[in-house]
């Protein structure tokens, strides 16, 4: 079962626990997993739907924080409990040991010695990575790595 289904039968149940912050979540999460499906005409795994999740969250964070900022916490508290339930559709985040150890096995697969071949380092490592870890984390990591 996909993800995108998984979610559409979690509408199912809440409807029927009449949890309505939970459908309306859901089905806003739904919504943009179909557009992308759409939106590719073709194939779509699990990899897409793992990287419309990670969007989708990040939006909720930046939403959530940009509330906080003009003193609107319950806003704040709506786009928080938004990605706490995207949290649950993604598989478990990667801690930075694990992520440190394919950081070092992506630089020496790739040969890279320097920051101007961070992008091979990245597109080998990114696919290891989907959905457990940040992207921006990554590349900081890989920075360091790389000593830039």
């Amino acid at each position: 079962m996909s993800i995108t289904e998984q979610m559409q039968q979690d509408v199912i149940t809440a409807m029927k626990a009449r949890d309505k912050e939970r459908v309306s979540a859901l089905r806003m999460i739904v919504c943009e997993l179909q557009k992308a499906v759409k939106e590719t005409k073709g194939d779509f795994g699990e990899e897409q739907e793992l990287k419309v999740l990670m969007a989708e969250k990040k939006k909720r964070q930046q939403a959530a924080d940009g509330f906080r900022d003009g003193g609107r916490a319950e806003s704040a508290a709506k786009e928080e409990s938004e990605a706490a339930i995207i949290d649950t559709y993604l598989p478990q985040a990667m801690d930075e040991v694990e992520l440190a150890a394919l950081v070092d096995e992506a630089v020496a697969s790739t040969g890279a010695e320097g920051i101007r071949e961070m992008g091979k380092v990245m597109s080998a490592l990114m696919s290891k990575v989907a959905g457990r870890a940040d992207g921006k984390m990554v590349s900081d990591m890989v920075r360091k790595r790389l000593g830039g």
